[in-house]
């Protein structure tokens, strides 16, 4: 490294006129040269950055036109090779009574098809021949064809591998139990670690110190941030730009792999953790939390339930914003580029003193210092995000109220507050939100219309139910959009409006069954720029809310698949996107320890990203395309919704 104009830069490994990449390999080799006076320079892009690669570089020559610098880039090929075969499957496992699928992937030049046979693992570990065919044709899917293997007539309990030409799966169950366990490390470790505002401990590891108990500080005006952060012309409440907000240091998650609280997702989590708490009874217990001392321990229980901690410790931090401003806010993120990059312990982030412009910078009074590195809040007001809030609550509130009474109170009192806020003000045409613009009658119907739905049943009030009746038809001219709400309060409504509903619930299942045609693992895999794991995982939530109610139209199937592609049944590769689940699960992942190359477990990636035009693609071995390995909350809280569903509907078993 060196220093250039006070700048440290890298310095080159090597120089030359020709670079030779992998000589010895010849899958991998790349020959580099110059074909004029200019010197290639060898980098390795990770001395300034973890996320960094190998760099060739040419300097250009100032104050010279035409051609300047040309390079000769020959890479080595075989006309012959073949992508080997992938043989797709649940690294988790199936049920009994699920249908079993087996998915070959292979290259389009490959021509020669072998036999797929199941073998039983004895206890001496032995293999026994269970099951052999030729695999059907499914045809072209992107850049590859394939075949599936139908094992659903093996419903004996037991280990079981899978053999196709010289490739030999790793061992997968066959039982009852596959699903009862395969949430637990997302509910005891991932959620855990992703605590703010706590020190999390593991057995002989912290996790993290207690981070951002200086939060925060009000955002400057007209602000374009980072990762879409934005501050409008006004703070929309009684605090100047970069004056300390109080009671914002409390409860919320990490949202992602990087360390600020977003509010949509903050609510998603707790509205998804109600839901499990009243569908599902959730009551595991293998996690201290102590909100007074600011201390999580894993493995360590303490005799209360871990979802009704977690969703105490989310509730906090909604409650806490609008306490704090008056509203739901957008959210609290890093103020400075070295933060949001900042890979490590939290807590090393901010010196957890509150700002203060008084002291000089490093000076401290013992509560407040001069350092300027508080996290900032943005705050523009949004009525969209408000109304979340008053729905996370709502439904927090019951879940709450024999858990922590005086906390579900004040739930029940800052929604219904909300509700009373929103309704004395008139709604914009448009709905800001990170610099963009929203039409706002495409949102608000449908988060107005949960709210009212969450605050009946909380408070009882019939100025909810009627609103909620009047909106309701309303989301049913938009039922694709608003299926998953529809579903939560057709429950709740009469039969005449259920059989109402009944033709849009079969126009949409044969909407969804034909576009999971377009491809052999049966969902739909997204083509957008973020892969769509989160997509998959809400279908099948809405799959099962349906069935509960239509149980002849809309069948568990979909239920099924979507969570054997997401244990490994998908292209690419056939690791589980779930870290730590699986006899192969994702090793390595975009989490807050990225930098070494490994995991979270329990935390869900977003999975299979199609690059233009036709290739899919989850890195297994670089974490750090957030797109494809990032863990994100609000999916892992979806998640140990969908798994807790297939179980209850596969064992008729609550938890």
């Amino acid at each position: 490294m060196t220093t250039i104009q006070g700048i440290v830069e890298p310095e080159p490994i090597a120089t030359g006129r020709k670079i030779e990449i992998a000589p010895d390999d010849p899958e991998k080799h790349v020959s580099i040269r110059t074909t004029d006076g200019n010197t290639l320079m060898l980098f390795d892009g990770r001395n300034k950055q973890q996320n960094g690669n190998f760099v060739v570089r040419t300097l250009l020559p100032g104050k010279k036109t035409g051609k300047i610098a040309e390079w000769f880039i020959q890479a080595e090929t075989d006309t012959k090779w073949i992508r080997k075969p992938l043989v797709a499957y649940s690294q988790v496992g199936y049920h009994p009574a699920q249908k079993k699928m087996a998915v070959i992937e292979l290259d389009e030049n490959d021509e020669i098809s072998h036999e797929v046979t199941l073998l039983k693992v004895g206890s001496d570990g032995r293999l026994t021949k269970v099951l052999s065919a030729m695999p059907a044709d499914w045809g072209i899917y992107t850049r590859y064809k394939y075949k599936q293997f139908d094992f659903t007539a093996i419903n004996e309990p037991g280990i079981y591998v899978l053999e196709y030409d010289k490739l030999r799966t790793a061992p997968f169950p066959i039982g009852k139990n596959v699903f009862q366990k395969a949430w637990f490390p997302t509910l005891d470790v991932f959620f855990p670690v992703q605590m703010d505002h706590m020190c999390v401990r593991e057995a002989y590891r912290i996790w993290h110190g207690a981070p951002h108990l200086d939060d925060a500080l009000q955002a400057p005006l007209n602000r374009n941030h980072w990762d879409g952060w934005h501050q409008g012309p006004t703070t929309d409440n009684k605090y100047k730009p970069l004056e300390h907000i109080e009671g914002l240091n409390v409860g919320g998650w990490f949202d992602a792999g990087d360390f600020d609280i977003q509010t949509p997702s903050q609510q998603s989590v707790v509205q998804t953790f109600a839901d499990l708490c009243s569908d599902f009874r959730v009551s595991r217990d293998q996690t201290s939390i102590n909100q007074q001392t600011r201390y999580t321990e894993i493995h360590v229980p303490d005799g209360k339930p871990d979802l009704l901690q977690q969703l105490e410790h989310g509730v906090l931090q909604l409650i806490g914003q609008v306490n704090a401003v008056g509203y739901a806010i957008p959210g609290i993120t890093e103020s400075h580029l070295y933060q949001y990059r900042h890979l490590g312990d939290a807590v090393n982030k901010t010196d957890n003193k509150v700002y203060n412009a008084n002291l000089d910078s490093l000076q401290t009074d013992g509560s407040t210092s001069g350092t300027f590195d508080d996290r900032w809040a943005f705050t523009n007001r949004n009525p969209y995000l408000n109304y979340g809030t008053a729905i996370s609550l709502a439904a927090a509130a019951r879940c709450l109220k024999e858990y922590n009474p005086q906390l579900s109170m004040e739930a029940s009192r800052v929604a219904q507050f909300i509700w009373k806020d929103e309704h004395s003000r008139p709604t914009p045409e448009k709905i800001e939100f990170g610099g963009r613009s929203f039409n706002s009658a495409d949102f608000m119907n449908s988060v107005e219309c949960r709210a009212a739905f969450e605050l009946w049943r909380t408070v009882g009030d019939t100025v909810y139910k009627n609103r909620m009746q009047k909106l309701f038809p309303i989301l049913l001219t938009q039922f694709d959009r608003n299926v998953s709400v529809v579903a939560r309060i057709l429950p709740f409504l009469d039969n005449q409006i259920k059989k109402q509903v009944e033709p849009m619930v079969q126009a949409y299942v044969k909407q969804v069954t034909e576009q999971n045609k377009e491809n052999p693992f049966g969902v739909q895999i997204s083509r957008f720029s973020w892969a769509g794991n989160h997509g998959i995982v809400q279908e099948a939530i809405n799959a099962y809310q349906l069935h509960l109610l239509y149980p002849d139209i809309v069948k568990p199937d979909l239920i099924y698949r979507s969570l054997d592609y997401l244990f490994g049944c998908h292209p690419f590769h056939n690791l589980s996107f779930v870290s730590g689940v699986g006899a192969q699960p994702k090793k390595v992942a975009y989490g807050n320890n990225r930098a070494d190359y490994s995991f979270i477990p329990g935390g869900v990636v977003p999975g299979i990203r199609i690059v233009k035009p036709d290739f899919p693609e989850n890195r297994d071995d670089y974490p750090f395309l957030w797109s494809e390995n990032e863990y994100v909350i609000d999916l892992a809280a979806s998640y140990i919704y969908l798994v807790n569903a297939a179980d209850h509907l596969l064992n008729n078993s609550g938890k």
